[in-house]
């Protein structure tokens, strides 16, 4: 079933106007996201054809079906809830049926996990990048040998220039464990690579560094500490940068750049105004869709607030949400029992 096939044959119940224009957060670049529910023919419902969701191939047109749309409300998912407040300007249809949901039914302390819970996933996801953008990892891969030292004296220098300075090459080395220590190695050197030793690393993509069996009696020609942990540590961020570059949204990392404070400032403009969606839901007890502070929120998107304003404005919102959480009136869970009665209502009247 498709988007089309809802209309033609007069499923849907509910139609909006959905997210920045919804939140009186549109610019003249926004898209038009359209959210909206709607029922199944009795024969596809009662059959094997139930269809939850309904959506195009770009998502910023999506249909929930009444049973879903329900569901999700006693969840208190925040994206729902705010399309049940839509503001009366932005519905394009109401079936009379809908009148049956009203948004206090379902309002609760649950918010707090799913309105605050979600914003503060995306502080976290917002630092992760801050890290990204500040700390760039060179695309020319490091290998082991560059967390390899050679110890001297009370000291160590990096085993890269202890070849260099001692015209020594890694093939040629031999390793042997030193017994009792963690990443500490004796080095042997074959000048004439007669003796089968298998240097430091046998590859540049290898993990660990090689040790080769010695003949008795060789004198060591150094010792080597490998420091494999900062090692994986480096593989980790290396691979995390790059999976990274490989799917941001350049446009809106160039304008990340453009504006030089070093956040995802559409991101985190969304986060702030979910945050204090949520410290209204507790305030008061009902949820506000459209926003009061258009221009203050615009300015975090345009990136004219710093990093560390935006981040303390987010901690300072949770810890407020905390407060009004803790002496909120909302129930701790919404009334399944009574909304499930909504939905069978409903669905008595659509199947007769």
């Amino acid at each position: 079933m498709t988007i089309q096939d809802l209309k033609t044959q007069d499923l849907i119940l509910f139609e909006t106007i959905s997210g920045s224009r919804a939140f009186g957060l549109a610019t003249e670049n926004s898209d038009t996201d359209i959210r909206g529910v709607y029922y199944l023919p009795k024969e596809d419902f009662f059959g094997l054809n139930y269809i939850p969701q309904i959506s195009n191939e770009t998502n910023d047109i999506t249909y929930y079906e009444i049973g879903r749309f329900v569901e999700l409300l006693q969840k208190n998912n925040p994206n729902i809830l705010e399309i049940l407040a839509s503001p009366e300007d932005c519905i394009l249809h109401r079936h009379p049926l809908m009148d049956h949901l009203k948004t206090e039914d379902f309002m609760s302390k649950l918010c707090k996990d799913t309105f605050a819970g979600y914003a503060i996933s995306q502080i976290k996801k917002a630092k992760g990048l801050n890290k990204k953008i500040l700390n760039p990892v060179e695309k020319n891969r490091k290998s082991i040998l560059d967390f390899c030292y050679i110890l001297e004296g009370h000291g160590s220098i990096p085993l890269k220039k202890w070849l260099s300075e001692e015209n020594k090459v890694q093939e040629k080395c031999g390793l042997v464990d030193i017994g009792n220590t963690k990443g500490i190695f004796a080095v042997f050197y074959d000048e004439l690579g007669t003796m089968g030793y298998k240097g430091i690393i046998q590859n540049e993509e290898a993990n660990q560094v090689s040790v080769s069996s010695i003949p008795k009696g060789e004198k060591a020609s150094a010792f080597l500490f490998c420091n494999l942990d900062s090692y994986s540590t480096y593989c980790k961020d290396y691979r995390e940068y790059w999976k990274w570059v490989s799917e941001r949204n350049e446009d809106r990392y160039n304008v990340n750049q453009k504006h030089g404070k070093n956040y995802d400032s559409k991101n985190m403009m969304h986060t702030i105004r979910l945050l204090q969606s949520c410290e209204h839901i507790f305030k008061t007890g009902f949820i506000q869709t459209r926003v009061e502070n258009r221009e203050e929120l615009l300015n975090i998107k345009a990136g004219n607030k710093s990093y560390d304003e935006v981040m303390q404005k987010a901690e300072d919102l949770v810890k407020s949400i905390e407060h009004y959480h803790s002496v909120s009136d909302l129930p701790d869970f919404p009334n399944l029992n009574k909304t499930t009665k909504i939905l069978v209502k409903i669905r008595e009247e659509l199947y007769g």
